[in-house]
């Protein structure tokens, strides 16, 4: 069984352009984004696909830079992308990560995807309903439901992101890994705006860098003692609420 983990990328935001490729703590976002799914347990590959656009070249060449194989694909339809870079990676276990969580966790990604395992599931996720810190979210699932996905999906925003026409179907098997919850999901970690940018600074300018990985707990215990770096998003904080997707379900 070929397990990939898929980090969908591209130079294109429309709230923060080229965010993917901005400075955290002397590396790019992407950089933080490889190096930690390059430690999940147990993947056979980590691949970044890329949007084929020609703005897109300088995110391949950074993808490849950070050690990840790379696709390039559709720009608009990422369904079409993601789904042929599994096939080019011959893939039967796809994670899927978006570009802009810089501090996805491993330990929690491997769980989910233990999960999808041991329960014999379609898809795995962290986020039905939310319940962990906004930027820890994954998902996982088969490569016959990506692929069924691909060839029945046909409402935009099914082509538009990977995964609403698996989590909407009635026929798939789905698991969700359940998180602390409480107050924990109006936490932002996650980039899309300058606010997220400025706390994401900040907070990695307290955590040891990479190839150390600093899990969730130590990031809240920073937290807990620089409410000052809490405070600097919180004007973006929202609680998150899932109907059918979630707002990591986006074009990227």
């Amino acid at each position: 069984m070929t397990f990939a983990i898929i980090i969908q990328a591209r130079m294109a935001s429309s709230r923060l352009p080229g965010k993917v490729l901005l400075d955290l703590a002397g590396r790019t976002v992407l950089s933080h984004v490889v190096g930690r799914c390059r430690a999940i347990r147990n993947a056979d590959v980590v691949c970044c696909a890329v949007s084929e656009n020609r703005d897109s070249d300088i995110v391949a060449q950074e993808s490849e830079r950070c050690g990840a194989t790379v696709f390039r694909g559709s720009e608009l339809d990422v369904l079409d992308r993601y789904y042929h870079a599994a096939v080019s990676l011959n893939a039967q276990v796809v994670l899927r990560v978006t570009s802009d969580c810089p501090l996805i966790d491993p330990q929690i990604a491997e769980k989910v995807v233990d999960l999808l395992i041991k329960e014999k599931a379609d898809f795995a996720t962290n986020n039905l309903p939310p319940s962990w810190p906004h930027g820890l979210d994954c998902e996982a699932f088969t490569f016959s439901w990506l692929e069924r996905a691909f060839n029945e999906a046909t409402d935009s925003d099914e082509r538009e992101h990977v995964s609403p026409f698996m989590r909407r179907h009635p026929d798939a098997r789905i698991v969700n890994l359940e998180g602390p919850g409480g107050k924990l999901i109006d936490q932002r970690w996650t980039l899309d705006y300058p606010e997220d940018l400025e706390f994401l600074r900040a907070l990695l300018s307290e955590l040891p860098s990479l190839p150390q990985i600093p899990s969730m707990a130590t990031v809240l215990e920073v937290l807990k003692k620089r409410s000052d770096i809490f405070d600097l998003n919180r004007i973006r904080t929202t609680t998150r609420k899932v109907k059918g997707t979630d707002n990591r379900n986006r074009n990227f």
